[in-house]
């Protein structure tokens, strides 16, 4: 990467700004809110977020006329990595931002972008995404959540699972089924669902963690206005696609510099306990920090391929990478600590960073598509391979 005098402008804006506001609540908390910990801190992070929007640092790729400010993707980065330097909480307006942004900008219709874009910009109006369920989880085709026209309303039935910030989200985008009788892929539409209303229930999922970043979301019931389909009614698949690739997108620049500060963790806790004599353990950090800087250079290679439109499928190598990668660096965590990484400390008996993240990064490869998933899409779809055989339904 070569960062024009232009950019390095922009870095000093960004690292100044940061320097400012980075204090007080918002630094006490610094860095916490990621996978594993979204429960921490959730009001410092949602005033937090407000104050971004109020300074224009949300959607910084987006065009100026949808509220962006145009940035380019080098810029974007200066960004990413000086907010993790900077010790700034985990964003709880990412779904938003990242993946229900723009696939407003390339699916919605100009009254859907004025009307939702904005609270997102903001840091006032927060997403959640509703793909999984208990009998959809990688094969997202098989949905069973269905949703019917009532008068200028559609009515919403059915349940999602692994909803991750559902507690505390206002709007859902809702994968559904529109038409029954139609072929697996299509009868598909992509709805936007205000939250907070009945017919609408949350239950949280304890996990191996003890904490409950996932959620269960039934619909019994729930509204949303009839304008609220986003692309063409039954046409949802090829945008909860879209969707997806975005995912893989800026998103994971800035997942990239947040395993950064975790993989600096655990080559302090290897030189604290002297392990780094160990030809072995030398070894599988230095593997660990190659793989870094791979993941990096992925991410930028397909956005730029990508820069002007929709990621394509390309964009499945990211998603493949960093989960692998992020759930062997739990492996490595508790391996350097030795077997007081099976122990708990005292009452009441929390876990460590390097014990949840051994937990917690058994769903990388399986949230947002599982490895196997990814591996069929880059297969068939990347690299030409014939589809692997599949089982005709009756």
């Amino acid at each position: 990467m070569r960062f024009s005098a232009e950019d390095e402008s922009f870095r000093k804006e960004v690292r100044e700004w940061l320097a400012d506001h980075v204090v007080g609540e918002v630094a006490t908390l610094g860095a916490r809110g990621g996978p594993g910990y979204e429960h921490e801190g959730f009001e410092v992070r949602a005033a937090w977020e407000r104050t971004l929007g109020r300074a224009g640092w949300i959607g910084l790729g987006w065009p100026p006329e949808h509220g962006g400010r145009g940035a380019s993707l080098l810029q974007q980065v200066i960004f990413e990595e000086e907010y993790v330097r900077a010790g700034a909480p985990a964003r709880v307006g990412v779904v938003g931002e990242t993946l229900l942004g723009p696939t407003l900008l390339a699916f919605g219709t100009p009254e859907q972008q004025r009307r939702f874009l904005p609270p997102i910009l903001r840091g006032e109006e927060l997403w959640c995404q509703g793909y999984s369920e208990p009998d959809a989880g990688s094969d997202l085709a098989n949905v069973k959540t269905r949703a019917r026209l009532d008068g200028d309303e559609w009515v919403l039935h059915g349940q999602k699972v692994w909803t991750s910030l559902a507690t505390w989200s206002d709007w859902c985008f809702v994968v559904c089924r529109t038409d029954p009788r139609a072929p697996k892929h299509r009868g598909i539409s992509y709805l936007l669902c205000p939250m907070r209303q009945p017919g609408v229930e949350v239950r949280p999922i304890v996990q191996l963690t003890g904490t409950s970043e996932f959620n269960e979301v039934f619909f019994d019931g729930a509204r949303t206005p009839r304008h609220n389909v986003v692309g063409d009614v039954d046409g949802g698949w090829r945008v909860a696609m879209g969707t997806l690739a975005f995912e893989r997108g800026v998103a994971t620049l800035g997942r990239q510099v947040a395993f950064e500060r975790e993989l600096d963790a655990v080559i302090d806790a290897a030189r604290a306990r002297g392990v780094t004599a160990d030809a072995v353990v030398r070894q599988r950090l230095s593997q660990a920090w190659i793989g870094l800087r791979i993941m990096k250079l992925n991410a930028l290679r397909t956005l730029a391929l990508s820069e002007r439109g929709t990621p394509g499928p390309e964009a499945s190598i990211s998603k493949l990478y960093w989960a692998s990668w992020h759930r062997r660096l739990g492996e490595l965590a508790v391996d350097v600590l030795g077997p007081a990484a099976e122990v708990a400390g005292a009452p009441p008996y929390e876990l460590t960073d390097p014990q949840r993240s051994f937990l917690f990064t058994r769903a990388d490869t399986i949230y947002g598509g599982s490895n196997q998933i990814q591996r069929n899409i880059i297969g068939e779809r990347v690299l030409g391979l014939p589809p692997e055989p599949r089982v005709e339904e009756r």
